[in-house]
């Protein structure tokens, strides 16, 4: 059988674990199993594998804390899983650098998709960055694509994995609305379903550390039934 890549699931519950582990290497994938917090970090520099499913209630150490430490080193994807009527921890997950996130309980389709889109899209941004333009800059606005770090008048501005996705493609598209379906093709590798608010937490949070007005932005305006514009001038 095809490998596909090492998956990292860290979850408490031990049978929970082991049936989305098999149904994983069944797959295709190689998957480890880790059942406390404080124990994923040493296991990601052990195994450094190519993505990480956190669920976010754990022993030890909890998943979004967990996460935030994770992104001081590792821009491989994390999938956040949640339970369904968690969505502040949804929100605090993506601010904190979580890729995506998979609300419980867990459909073995569902997750597989969105494992495989979120490993897409880190292929194909690894592999973007030896073609395209080494500083992409609008106004003030300046990203480095080979070192991933955003600059805006001098001044670097710390972003996480899955903001730095969407503001890349936003700059790359300065000037012009994209909708959300493209948004979500290109930073998350699937279609928008029509409930996930995972880009307008980002968008917001965007607009949070580039001190853009939320009740009246100015630098990424949301184009009611359009999508979304970053505004050249404003920058």
């Amino acid at each position: 059988m095809e490998q596909y890549g090492t998956i990292l699931l860290v979850e408490d519950d031990e049978s929970l674990a082991q049936w989305v582990a098999d149904y994983l290497n069944n797959q295709g994938y190689t998957t480890e199993c880790c059942y406390r917090g404080d124990q994923v970090v040493g296991m990601v520099k052990q195994h450094e594998p190519d993505l990480v499913l956190l669920d976010i209630m754990l022993p030890g150490q909890d998943g979004i804390s967990v996460c935030r430490e994770l992104r001081q080193f590792y821009n491989k994807p994390i999938i956040m899983l949640t339970a369904k009527d968690e969505e502040m921890d949804e929100v605090i997950g993506l601010e904190v650098g979580a890729s995506d996130y998979v609300i419980k309980p867990v459909r073995p389709r569902a997750l597989l998709a969105r494992i495989k889109a979120n490993m897409r899209v880190a292929q194909e941004n690894d592999t973007s960055t030896d073609t395209n333009a080494v500083m992409l800059n609008v106004g003030n606005l300046r990203i480095d694509t080979q070192a991933r770090k955003v600059i805006v008048a001098d001044q670097e501005v710390n972003v996480s994995s899955a903001e730095y996705l969407l503001l890349h493609f936003l700059a790359s598209n300065a000037g012009e609305v994209v909708s959300r379906d493209a948004v979500f093709k290109a930073t998350k590798g699937r279609e928008y379903d029509g409930l996930d608010r995972s880009v307008d937490v980002l968008i917001s949070a965007l607009r949070k550390k580039f001190g853009d007005d939320p009740q009246n932005p100015e630098k990424i305006k949301t184009i009611w039934g359009k999508g979304y514009l970053l505004v050249p001038s404003a920058w």
